[in-house]
């Protein structure tokens, strides 16, 4: 399975690869993206968790217990856990965060998806979102998983990214545009 290169250029992407290819060599795919979905909800849910794994004062073996012991209480796979000792070893816990972002990309990759991440003022319904998903597979080609993120600067209107690609239909930036036209 080819892997786009900036992803697995990265540190974070060769470590995602390579939980991908054994994840799908134990035909576990879709227990790692649930596992690692779940881990990084836990991370954003919890300060102490975003916290520990970004400390460089705490060692290897604490790191790894510590790890473990949120593992368990979330009801990660073997497979997962284990990955997380990997980097727990190797001190790159701090990356965690983006290997979950990247693993979900290869994995999305692997089924013929593409990830778009969508901003909006307002907390989007699921009428609406799976109106925009209809809208964006019609666009790219392909079965489009949305990200849903609000961010109530924007005033309305959405902000859509795709890969490198963003579409910017918010009124924040409509606002900037027109008091840059307005300044000559």
């Amino acid at each position: 399975m080819e892997n786009s290169s900036g992803i697995t250029a990265s540190l974070q992407g060769r470590y995602a690869s390579a939980l991908f290819d054994l994840a799908n060599e134990k035909k576990a795919v879709a227990t790692v993206e649930s596992d690692l979905e779940t881990l990084g909800q836990a991370i954003l849910g919890s300060a102490d968790l975003a916290a520990l794994i970004r400390n460089p004062q705490i060692g290897r073996d604490a790191a790894a217990k510590a790890v473990n012991g949120v593992a368990d209480v979330l009801g990660l796979s073997d497979l997962t856990k284990n990955f997380l000792g990997v980097l727990a070893a190797n001190r790159r816990l701090a990356v965690l965060p983006e290997i979950v972002r990247a693993f979900a990309s290869i994995a999305a990759a692997a089924r013929g998806e593409v990830t778009a991440e969508v901003t909006s003022a307002h907390a989007l319904t699921a009428t609406q979102l799976k109106a925009l998903a209809a809208k964006l597979k019609a666009r790219e080609g392909k079965d489009v998983k949305i990200t849903a993120n609000v961010d109530p600067e924007l005033l309305g209107g959405l902000v859509v990214r795709i890969g490198s690609t963003q579409i910017d239909s918010s009124i924040r930036t409509r606002l900037n545009s027109l008091a840059q036209a307005m300044k000559g």
